[in-house]
């Protein structure tokens, strides 16, 4: 099987954005505080390699009970169940920076297919269930290629695409891509 970045790349790097980032997080969780009644930190169960699940941590972005547990109701463009501080964590892919501690954890990688709802799953063709052969990512061949802004079955698609085409120059790449995505904010909604 191919291999993407090294555990260890993935540890160091989630440990420099986790103290880098610390600032950012604690000025959002004052911010998530001081706007909406609730957690700062919002779990939800996903699917991981081998169809393992896990908890997943995120900056809470919407209301309270806006989303109930495990539905994972797409959130677009205006969408009112997101807070106004919730609005600034999405903008900038803020609110998925929790998902660090997700990758120290061993749950996820920095790069591959993004994590998935059981609902989802339970879905999948033989196919599509390939991507869950490497670890779940905070970002991932998907989200360079258009994230939100492609429909759900081309997104499985390049998920197998990165399973079978791995290497570490393409997670670099990838990493490459997803910050200059984030700079633009280009593709966050469908």
């Amino acid at each position: 099987m191919r291999r993407g970045l090294p555990r260890t790349a993935d540890i160091a790097l989630a440990a420099l954005g986790l103290l880098v980032a610390s600032p950012l997080l604690l000025i959002a969780a004052i911010a998530i505080k001081l706007t909406s009644r609730g957690p700062v930190i919002y779990r939800q169960k996903r699917i991981g390699k081998d169809g393992v699940p896990f908890e997943l941590y995120k900056l809470r972005t919407m209301r309270l009970g806006a989303d109930p547990v495990g539905v994972g109701t797409p959130v677009l463009e205006g969408d009112p169940r997101v807070t106004a501080a919730g609005r600034v964590l999405r903008r900038f892919s803020l609110d998925e920076l929790p998902n660090l501690v997700n990758v120290l954890r061993g749950d996820m990688a920095i790069v591959g297919p993004r994590p998935t709802l059981e609902a989802q799953v339970e879905l999948y063709t033989p196919r599509q269930r390939r991507r869950l052969e490497v670890k779940p990512g905070i970002t991932g061949w998907a989200q360079v290629n258009g994230r939100a802004g492609i429909p759900w079955e081309e997104r499985i698609e390049f998920d197998v695409w990165y399973v079978d085409h791995r290497s570490p120059a393409l997670d670099l790449r990838i990493l490459g891509r997803t910050l200059r995505m984030l700079a633009s904010g280009h593709g966050l909604y469908g």
